[in-house]
This record gives structure tokens, sequence and C-alpha cells, in this order.
């Protein structure tokens, strides 16, 4: 499945304005926006967040097998898809990241 087929079977993320991604920390590390070009990763980590909790090392496995095809294209072009390279990085370093949904104005 293509990750524009997946998109359509994950949860709706019109009420976010954004999420916000917490280190181990409390410190921000990323706010993804519900805007062109980051609304697909803010759809896949909102599900993420919501199976899982949290951004763990698991979600981000399955994180990786949601971006499909955009996935492989990461790993060839490292900086290209900086969403997918986060969750590569949790992987590989068994690092969680908690979730803060902002919510949109109505």
């Amino acid at each position: 499945m293509s990750f524009a087929e997946t998109l359509k079977t994950l949860p709706g993320v019109s009420h976010l304005a954004a999420l916000q991604l917490i280190d181990a920390a409390g410190e921000l590390v990323a706010t993804i926006e519900n805007k062109p070009g980051q609304a697909g990763s803010l759809a896949v980590y909102n599900h993420l967040a919501q199976l899982h909790g949290a951004i763990t090392p698991d979600a981000s496995k399955q994180g990786l097998a949601l971006y499909g095809e955009h996935t492989l294209d990461a790993r060839t072009n490292p900086g290209k898809h900086p969403n997918i390279d986060r969750l590569i990085s949790l992987v590989e370093g068994n690092q969680t990241l908690r979730v803060k949904q902002v919510f949109a104005k109505p």
C-alpha cells in the first residue's frame, strides 16, 4: 500500500493544529504542524501516539512501515524527510518522545 493510501486509513487530524514532541528531559524537540507538507506526518505521529501513548521505539518501527516508500527514500537521502529520520533515530537510540496535542481553534 502506498503512503497516500495508508493515510486514508488513519484517523483524521482536522481537530489538531500541531503535535509537540517532548524528550525525556522535558524539552520540546520538534513541532509537526497541520499544514501542507506536514499533514501526513501529523496523521502518522498522532496515530502512533494514540496506539502507544508516546512515540516509543516500537511505535517508531510501526511508523516507518506506515511511511511506506518514503522510508526507503529517507534512508537513502538523510535529511530529506526529517520526520522519518526522527523515527529512525528513535529506533536506533532506543528513545521515546512524549506527544502533546495542540488543538485547532474552532
